[in-house]
């Protein structure tokens, strides 16, 4: 039986749903490295650089959904990879196709409270969640990348996105014990898309870790 294999980026790239697949991943990921660019000009007051990474985030999102698209019509032909390769394939891709509707989502926000008067430790906190994401998203990438060619750093990187993910999920719950701090002095409409934004990337930081929790079985099995 032929060997289950990801090393989709050096060995088995031949495949049209397997180029498709390896660009969509690369897209998913390129959301995140974009909304970070945006939170840090957000938070220095750069907002047209902001929007910039926004609109640049918002063309890789569209990009993602395409390309999730043609990833599922060309994989539904069969022609493409054998059954399992097929599955597991899929899974990973709605996986990262979810992960990039979070950080739309955490950027349509942050787009919302361009014009708001945003504490200056709250933005902060938004550079930080969404470095950590980054953090999160380049080791996740990795983990998919070594999945056939070294199993057990695979699993390690992949374990290493659960540890970043619960640092994630602390600092957000810090966050959200500011509001008591700032609630008097924010408008309350801000407030509650900052609530917004946060849970959105704190939602895409899951989402990192469920796909990593997938790929720690998968390692397994090589």
């Amino acid at each position: 039986m032929e060997k289950r294999s990801y090393d989709w980026f050096e060995h088995r790239r031949r495949t049209k749903g397997l180029e498709l697949a390896h660009e969509q991943i690369v897209k998913a990921f390129d959301t995140v490295t974009w909304l970070h660019k945006a939170a840090k000009s957000f938070s220095e007051k750069n907002f047209n650089d902001a929007k910039k990474y926004i609109e640049n985030l918002y063309s890789a999102e569209e990009e993602v959904d395409k390309l999730r698209s043609d990833t599922f019509l060309e994989l539904s032909n069969g022609a493409a990879l054998v059954s399992d390769y097929r599955e597991d394939l899929l899974h990973v891709v709605k996986r990262l196709d979810t992960l990039a509707d979070y950080t739309k989502d955490a950027a349509r926000c942050l787009e919302l409270l361009i014009d708001a008067d945003i504490p200056s430790e709250l933005c902060q906190k938004t550079v930080y969640l969404t470095g950590k994401l980054v953090d999160t998203a380049q080791v996740l990438r990795s983990s998919i990348e070594k999945i056939s060619s070294d199993p057990s750093e695979a699993i390690k990187d992949a374990k290493c996105v659960g540890e970043i993910e619960t640092d994630i999920d602390t600092e957000y719950l810090l966050t959200k014990g500011l509001f008591v701090k700032y609630g008097v002095s924010m408008n309350c409409g801000a407030m509650v898309i900052f609530d917004d934004l946060i849970e959105f990337i704190e939602q895409a930081a899951d989402m990192c870790a469920d796909t990593a929790d997938y790929i720690l079985v998968l390692s397994s099995r090589e």
